[in-house]
């Protein structure tokens, strides 16, 4: 269990604490202008940053370790992430009061090109999304958020993810959550920042796990992982798939191509 269980979860995993959606933390001023500033402070400036910081890595391999403290102890006051499974989504989408979906800013921010992949979840009837400013996007405040039930959006999420894309809930000054992106590797910020070895976002509840048995070593769950965790190796003379704990982030999107389905998720306790 993450380190935000223990401070934000009152027992549980902190991304499914109802407090944690709450009505008395949206209404925190200053969190209400951290979200009308959101797509010009953190992700307008994180995509100049970041592509910066992805120049100094590939000459030096590695970014100096007072640097990246000071962006992952920022990051988890400020938007801080988790990859959560297919499973979790249907349990917190499920019980939203209001499902919105909208472009995804880091895609904006980097291409100017809309991809209609992040949504925004409320639990009671002032929705905080409407604190967003749309403009930035060239829309209107009534084009830019498209209402949807939360099965609708639970059935988008989960072709999103046959597309290969990765679930990750994000706070919006933490302990708020209220953003659920569906992530590729290249333009979403989060996945960027992994790849310079800076965490933005947790590992997931849960990791995946091989039965060997099953496995045929075909190769399908390697090719499918964003996060470079899963190698092959030789098991009795045969080649079979093998996970890192340390690496794995619990997406699920290795479970889903395996055709021998031998591939399930396991709680990383």
């Amino acid at each position: 269990m993450c380190e935000f269980c223990s401070e934000h979860g009152d027992g549980k995993v902190w991304f499914k604490n109802a407090e944690n959606y709450g009505k008395d933390l949206m209404s925190d001023l200053r969190r209400r202008q951290y979200i009308n500033d959101f797509f010009t402070s953190t992700i307008e400036q994180g995509v100049v940053t970041i592509g910066r910081l992805e120049t100094l890595f590939g000459k030096k391999k590695r970014l100096p370790d007072r640097l990246v403290k000071q962006m992952v102890d920022k990051a988890k006051v400020e938007h801080f992430g988790q990859v959560v499974t297919i499973e979790d989504i249907r349990e917190l989408v499920g019980k939203a009061a209001t499902v919105v979906r909208l472009p995804c800013a880091c895609r904006w921010a980097s291409m100017k090109k809309e991809n209609r992949c992040c949504y925004s979840v409320s639990y009671c009837a002032e929705s905080w999304y409407k604190d967003l400013d749309m403009g930035y996007f060239g829309l209107a405040q009534d084009q830019g958020l498209e209402s949807l039930t939360p099965a609708q959006a639970i059935g988008q999420m989960e072709e999103l993810e046959r597309q290969g894309s990765v679930h990750t809930i994000w706070t919006m000054m933490t302990p708020f959550v209220g953003a659920i992106c569906n992530c590729q590797p290249g333009d979403c910020l989060g996945l960027r920042t992994l790849a310079i070895d800076v965490e933005t976002m947790f590992r997931g509840e849960q990791m995946a796990t091989v039965d060997e048995d099953q496995c045929n070593g075909c190769g399908a769950c390697e090719d499918a992982c964003h996060f470079k965790a899963i190698s092959s190796v030789e098991v009795s003379g045969e080649h079979k798939a093998h996970i890192h704990p340390s690496a794995c982030f619990g997406c699920g999107l290795c479970r889903n191509v395996c055709p021998a389905e031998a591939i399930s998720l396991l709680s990383r306790e």
